[in-house]
C-alpha cells in the first residue's frame, strides 16, 4: 500500500516525477540539440559543396581546372575527413580532381536506390573512409558546358567534430539539470514540509488532547485542514455527551438503589439470626456495589478535563501519617524520588486508591511497609502512550505475601483469602478499576522481603501542562 506517512508518499511522488520530469527534458533538449547540430554540419557541407562547384570548371584539352579554396586548412591535411572530391561522369574522361586531404584515396559511391537526390539534386549520407574516420558526404551532379559534360561533386567532413560537440553539450546541460534539479528537489521538499506543517500542529493538538493537556482542537488551520478540526471538536463533544449522558443514568440508578439498601439494612438489624446477618451482608455489598458505579461514573465523566490534577506530596504523606497513627507498631516508610509530581485525576480517586492498598498492606505486614513514588519509564505496556508522564506507585509489606494463583483470586471483585480478617473483598477491585477508567494500570507481584508488591501506573501531569 505504499509509505503510511502522507510527507513520505508526497515527497516520494513529487521526487519521481521530477526526476522523470528532468530526464524526459535533458532527452528531449539532446535530440534536438543532435538534429540542429546534424542540421548545421549539413548546411555547412552543401556551402562547401558550392564553392567548390563555383571553382571548377572545363578547362584546355578538355580537362577539369579550378583551385577551389574552402578556406578551411583540414582539407589540405592528410586523413583529416575532410574532403572534397569531383569525378567527371558519363562519356566526359578527364582526370578527376581532388583535395590534398584525400590523397590517391577514393570514396565510395552508393546507390542511388540506397540513397536517392532529394528535390534540389542534392542528396547527404554516412560512411567511413580508410583511416576509419566517421564522413557526412554532401554530393551533387552539375553539368558544367553546353555540351552536357557533367561531374560529380562531393564534399565530406569528419563527424567526430559534431559529437564532440554535442558530447560538450550534453555534459553542460546534464551538469545544469543535475544543479538544477537538486536545487528543485530540496526547494520542493521544502515547500511540500511547509505545507504539511499544518497537519502536524493538529497531531499535536490531538496528542494534547489525549494526555489530558486539552479539551478541543484548538489554534487557527489552513481552509483545507479547518473542516477536519471541527469534526473532530464535533465529535469530542458528541463523545463528552454520551459519557456524561451514560454518567447521569449510571447516577440516577445508583441514587434511586440507596434508599431501598438503607431500607434492608435497617431491616436487617431487627431480624433475627442468621436470616438477619444474611440480609445486612448483602445489603452492604450492594451498597458498596453502588458506591463503586457512582465512582466510576464520575471518573469517566472528569478523567479527560484538564482540571482534574492532584499534588502527590501532600496526599501521601497525609494518608502515610494516618496509618502510623492507626497502626502504631508498624513502620510506614514514604520515598518520592521526584518532588512536586502531579496526579492527572481527582483527589478523592488517588486518596481512595493508595488508602485501599495502604490499609491491605498495613493488615497483613508484620513490622514495615513501604511507598515509593516516581516517574514511571517511557514505553510502559498496558498503559495509554499519547500520555507524555506516568506516575508509578509502589506499596510493599513483608508480610506472607500470595501465591500466583492467589493474586488472581485477590483481584477478583468481593473475593477474600483471609475470612478473619475485616473487610468486603472489594478493595483491591476498587483499586483495579480506578486505573483501569484512568487509563493505567495495576498489579500484584511478590516483594523482594517475601510480602506482597502492589504496583500503580497513574497519570502525571508534565510540569508545563501543570
Amino acid at each position: 500500500m505504499g509509505p503510511r506517512s502522507l510527507t513520505v508518499r508526497v515527497l516520494l511522488l513529487a521526487t519521481v516525477w521530477y526526476a522523470a520530469a528532468l530526464v524526459t527534458i535533458a532527452v528531449v533538449i539532446s535530440a534536438l540539440y543532435r538534429q540542429g547540430a546534424e542540421r548545421a554540419f549539413n548546411d555547412l557541407l552543401r556551402a562547401q559543396l558550392y564553392n567548390v562547384i563555383n571553382s571548377v570548371s572545363i578547362g584546355d584539352g578538355d580537362s577539369l581546372s579550378g583551385s577551389p579554396s574552402l578556406g578551411d586548412l583540414r582539407f589540405s591535411q592528410p586523413e583529416t575527413g575532410w574532403y572534397w572530391l569531383v569525378e567527371p561522369l558519363g562519356n566526359f574522361a578527364a582526370a578527376p580532381m581532388a583535395s590534398t586531404s584525400l590523397g590517391t584515396a577514393n570514396l565510395p559511391v552508393p546507390s542511388t536506390e540506397e540513397t536517392p537526390f532529394d528535390q534540389s539534386y542534392e542528396r547527404f549520407y554516412g560512411m567511413s573512409d580508410e583511416f576509419g574516420n566517421r564522413l557526412r558526404v554532401a554530393e551533387t551532379e552539375v553539368i558544367l558546358d553546353e555540351g552536357g559534360r557533367a561531374a560529380r561533386f562531393r564534399v565530406s567532413g569528419n563527424l567526430i567534430s559534431v559529437e564532440e560537440e554535442i558530447q560538450a553539450f550534453s555534459t553542460r546541460l546534464y551538469a545544469a539539470l543535475a544543479v538544477f534539479g537538486f536545487g528543485g528537489l530540496l526547494v520542493n521538499g521544502l515547500a511540500i514540509l511547509y505545507g504539511l506543517k499544518p497537519l502536524d500542529r493538529a497531531r499535536r493538538a490531538l496528542e494534547a488532547i489525549r494526555g489530558g493537556e486539552a479539551e478541543r482542537i484548538e489554534g487557527q488551520f489552513p481552509r483545507e485542514i479547518e473542516p477536519l478540526a471541527n469534526e473532530i471538536n464535533a465529535l469530542i463533544d458528541s463523545n463528552r455527551r454520551i459519557v456524561e449522558r451514560a454518567r447521569m443514568q449510571v447516577g440516577n440508578l445508583a441514587h434511586s438503589l440507596k434508599t431501598p439498601i438503607a431500607v434492608l439494612l435497617n431491616e436487617s438489624r431487627v431480624l433475627k439470626k442468621p436470616h438477619g446477618e444474611v440480609v445486612k451482608s448483602q445489603a452492604e455489598a450492594m451498597q458498596a456495589q453502588v458506591a463503586s458505579y457512582l465512582n466510576r461514573a464520575r471518573i469517566a465523566a472528569q478523567r479527560e478535563s484538564v482540571l482534574a490534577r492532584c499534588e502527590a506530596d501532600p496526599v501521601l504523606e497525609r494518608l502515610t501519617r494516618v496509618m502510623r497513627r492507626l497502626n502504631p507498631d508498624k513502620e510506614f516508610e514514604l520515598d518520592v524520588a521526584a518532588p512536586g509530581l502531579v496526579f492527572a485525576m481527582e483527589q478523592q480517586d488517588l486518596e481512595e486508591t493508595i488508602g485501599n492498598l495502604l490499609e491491605n498492606a498495613a493488615r497483613y505486614a508484620a513490622s514495615r511497609v513501604k511507598v515509593a513514588v516516581g516517574v514511571a519509564a517511557s514505553g510502559e505496556e498496558g498503559v495509554d502512550p499519547a500520555r507524555r508522564q506516568w506516575i508509578e506507585v509502589t506499596i510493599e509489606d513483608d508480610g506472607p505475601g500470595l501465591e500466583p494463583d492467589q493474586i488472581v483470586e485477590a483481584l477478583k471483585r468481593g473475593r477474600r483469602l483471609d475470612e478473619s480478617k475485616p473487610g468486603t473483598g472489594l478493595g483491591l477491585s476498587i483499586v483495579k478499576e480506578i486505573s483501569t477508567e484512568y487509563q493505567g494500570a495495576f498489579g500484584l507481584s511478590r516483594a523482594i522481603s517475601g510480602g506482597l508488591r502492589a504496583r500503580l501506573l497513574l497519570p502525571g501531569v508534565s510540569k508545563d501542562a501543570a
